[in-house]
């Protein structure tokens, strides 16, 4: 009986493609279906993914995030904060974030019975969180900042010690306590206080409490089923996938993944090296090039931060385009490979460096897309938030 067919490098890069990166997606919603959830933990990464997939203005993610609600910006896998699309929020929510609850809840708990002046720090901290959600609840649909919730209920500045010795610091439980309520999906990010760069959020009622009424939220999918969505949709969209990707990308455990594996019916191929990897049952057949491409991504882009191994797209150029923690920054593309950097100026003007030799046709598009990556900022100069050794270079910082 043969084995496990062998997906080689250049069917990677061509699998790649899909992302909506060789051909353009039709909407922000199908942008961000292409790779399953977009970073957020950079605001400004939300707004140059969906354009580097659609050319879209700002306006229309704004309209997604706020206005349709098609999309949801909650935390989730790895505690990261992301952008899904909301059929896939309750999956991302209960397989991702609500196991980030108890530990958080419990140490918050712990940090108030500490200061000892708080009989039931328990039943407390579920009353203040009562009294949050109240406000935001009359707030509406435009949400309410962090401020105004300060003011709407003072105990959120009630300072907790968090950590020991030379790491311990003063911190307000609502810094901690409206974060567990977005893990529970009480709470969403709303509009931002600034501009489209701001990570000042306004908050909103979150789907789950929506949709609770004060009963259990009756539509929700169980932990194992949860989990498995989660999963059959990061390999539909980055298959082929080995475990150790599949682990570092969603930050559980390897029983929990081998499950949701089996679970999704995910079919086992090999890669070039013989190792193992995993292809959704639907997109098990040989997929053709696609026309040429380029694409100048952001930092903390879904595509470039997509596997753990990265070597086949990635090559050796991870030093100049990753910082020490691990985070991408901006990266230029060209047929399902990453061939240099860029960064935006001062001056607003868009710095292109490729690191790997490339024919001319490809160096024209890479000039041409960044012609539109600086026409399509239209002035507005926003920086990284996690700086990249390239990206300061060409950045002149």
């Amino acid at each position: 009986m043969p084995g496990p067919r062998t997906i080689d490098v250049a069917e990677r890069r061509a699998r790649l493609g899909r992302q909506a990166l060789a051909l353009p997606a039709g909407s922000v919603e199908e942008a961000v279906e292409a790779v399953v959830a977009l970073h957020s933990s950079d605001p400004i990464t939300v707004h140059l993914s969906a354009r580097a997939r659609t050319g879209a203005p700002r306006a229309d993610v704004e309209r997604a995030l706020y206005d349709d609600r098609t999309l949801v910006r909650l935390h989730s896998i790895r505690r990261t904060l992301w952008v899904v699309p909301a059929s896939l929020e309750p999956a991302m929510r209960v397989g991702g974030a609500r196991p980030l609850v108890a530990p958080a809840r419990a140490k918050l708990v712990a940090a108030v019975a500490e200061r000892g002046d708080v009989a039931d720090p328990s039943a407390w901290l579920d009353r203040v969180g009562d009294d949050v959600l109240a406000a935001v609840a009359e707030a509406g649909d435009e949400g309410i900042s962090a401020a105004a919730l300060g003011k709407a209920v003072p105990e959120l500045g009630t300072t907790v010690v968090y950590g020991g010795g030379r790491w311990a610091a003063d911190v307000t439980i609502g810094s901690r306590l409206l974060t567990i309520l977005g893990f529970e999906g009480r709470l969403v990010r709303a509009r931002p206080l600034g501009t489209w760069v701001s990570g000042q959020y306004r908050y909103r009622v979150g789907p789950a409490e929506e949709r609770a009424s004060g009963d259990p939220v009756s539509d929700d999918p169980d932990p194992v089923a949860a989990r498995a969505s989660v999963i059959d949709a990061y390999v539909r969209r980055f298959g082929p996938v080995t475990e150790a990707d599949v682990r570092w990308w969603t930050g559980w455990t390897a029983s929990q993944v081998r499950t949701a594996l089996t679970t999704t019916g995910a079919v086992a191929v090999s890669l070039e090296d013989g190792s193992t990897a995993w292809v959704s049952a639907a997109d098990a057949d040989p997929v053709p090039a696609p026309e040429p491409w380029v694409a100048l991504l952001p930092g903390l882009d879904p595509t470039t931060m997509g596997w753990k191994g990265r070597d086949w797209y990635l090559g050796e150029l991870g030093p100049a385009l990753f910082d020490r923690n691990g985070n991408a920054g901006p990266t230029v593309w060209a047929d399902g490979r990453v061939v240099g950097g860029w960064a935006q100026r001062r001056d607003g003007s868009i710095a292109v460096e490729l690191r790997v030799d490339v024919d001319r046709s490809t160096r024209t598009a890479v000039a041409t897309e960044a012609a539109r990556l600086e026409d399509w900022f239209a002035g507005v100069v926003a920086t990284p938030r996690f700086r990249t050794p390239l990206e300061r270079e060409l950045a002149g910082s």
